[in-house]
């Protein structure tokens, strides 16, 4: 069966978000103050949501956030159907700029998306973070 993207609630996020970003904080740790202004999907394999990723749009700029795959199905290129997906997204509406913050270890998959690394870093909880972005127009 083929995979399918569904706009989906942000409490539907959660369970993923969790299970792979932050096992081991509460499940609030996982959410985001501005859910409720987002756009949410979830990509289903056989009725089953198995990564999530949250958009947030804002001055022609469009951020992804929490962005995840359940372990058992990461590195099979799911995940990055549902990346090309927001980026599509991005492109139809003619957004001057995608941009995330991300693990330093997942940057060189950003890149494969055309993403540039800013000199901007941070430390969350632990793990190194640094900011990479598209500029569209």
């Amino acid at each position: 069966m083929q995979p399918q993207i569904i706009e989906i609630t942000p409490e539907q996020t959660l369970h993923i978000r969790h299970k792979v970003m932050w096992p081991d904080k509460p499940i609030d740790y996982v959410r985001i103050a501005e859910d409720d202004q987002g756009t949410h999907y979830g990509l289903f394999l056989d009725d089953k949501m198995i990564s999530v990723i949250s958009l947030f749009i804002s001055n022609q700029e469009a951020q992804f956030r929490k962005f995840a795959t359940l372990h058992e199905y990461q590195g099979q290129g799911f995940g990055t159907i549902l990346l090309q997906e927001i980026m599509d997204i991005v492109a139809q509406k003619k957004l001057h700029k995608v941009w995330c913050n991300a693990r330093i270890e997942k940057s060189t998959y950003y890149a494969k998306f055309g993403m540039i690394a800013t000199e901007k870093q941070f430390i969350k909880g632990g793990i190194e973070y640094v900011i990479m972005e598209k500029i569209l127009c």
